[in-house]
């Protein structure tokens, strides 16, 4: 079942337009989010109204978050990586193989409450061919990242059964991570997979089936634990739209969006009602919503 918002949010550009824009992450004075084809994150400043360059050179970086201490994690495509990067301007590199094999092309994170980095790693190696390189895995897979003693991450591989992972984010009781399954040419999928008190995933749910049309891309949660997400195209379906759903999967609310491909979202603000939107567009876009968000950090 549906329900429809008796108020519509009313999407402004505060940003753009630059290439397409992914990954926003409020650091608790300004939203940062990735300015993928130019390699960059850029730093959108609510006060001032001004955008400025925070990073270059950051190998079509999509996908941030920051952790619980507030350094900043990105997926790295062209790097085929997750790296961190700390306040003093340093890049460490957290994963980039799995048995050896560079990973695809990470796409999105979501850090647990434990640390643990989770990402979505498909193959978008057709997309930027000459930068990325070809693939050396023969699956799109989740994995996860777990910090050792000794200071290394130990990279395990958490999915079996993904075409084109995207989107994920894990519930603060750490006990469900929902995936957007992505796949152009297959499923398009929201899906709630168990966490096993062992670490590994049992059987998924799906909670919505978009197909035929474009599904969701990136998401964040709200505090009483629903999932808003970034979904939609103009080729078919209603477009561009913000969805809200409960954690069983049922669309409390949804609101079109004045780009056709919202990529991402995130929130921020000083009360964390405030919801960020990145796009294909390349434009930023902010929203005052009646939800109250969640986020790791701040």
């Amino acid at each position: 079942s549906e329900l429809t918002s008796s108020k519509n949010w009313e999407f402004i550009e505060v940003a753009g337009p630059f290439g397409l824009t992914e990954g926003p992450a409020w650091d608790g004075n300004n939203l940062l989010f990735t300015d993928i084809p130019n390699s960059r994150i850029l730093k959108y400043s609510p006060h001032s109204g001004e955008t400025q360059v925070y990073r270059q050179k950051t190998n079509l970086a999509n996908g941030l978050m920051l952790n619980s201490q507030g350094y900043l994690y990105a997926c790295e495509a062209a790097g085929r990586c997750i790296a961190c990067y700390y306040p003093d301007g340093n890049r460490v590199v957290v994963a980039d193989n799995i048995q050896g094999k560079r990973f695809n092309s990470p796409n999105d994170l979501a850090i647990d409450q434990k640390g643990c980095i989770w990402f979505t790693d498909p193959n978008y190696s057709s997309h930027w061919a000459q930068i990325i390189g070809p693939p050396e895995l023969k699956h799109n897979s989740v994995y996860r990242a777990d910090f050792q003693l000794n200071g290394s991450w130990k990279v395990i591989r958490m999915t079996y059964d993904t075409g084109r992972p995207n989107g994920l984010l894990v519930t603060p009781d750490l006990k469900t991570l929902y995936v957007a399954e992505s796949n152009f040419e297959g499923n398009r999928e929201l899906r709630a997979y168990p966490i096993c008190s062992d670490g590994t995933l049992g059987s998924f749910t799906i909670l919505y089936d978009f197909s035929p049309h474009r599904g969701i891309d990136g998401m964040c949660l709200d505090r009483s634990g629903n999932i808003v997400a970034a979904a939609g195209w103009e080729r078919s379906g209603p477009g561009g739209m913000i969805y809200v759903f409960d954690p069983q999967g049922r669309i409390l609310e949804k609101h079109s969006t004045p780009c056709d491909r919202p990529t991402n979202c995130s929130w921020g603000g000083d009360n964390f009602k405030t919801l960020f939107v990145t796009s294909v567009c390349g434009r930023l876009y902010r929203t005052e919503t009646s939800l109250t968000g969640w986020l790791l950090y701040p």
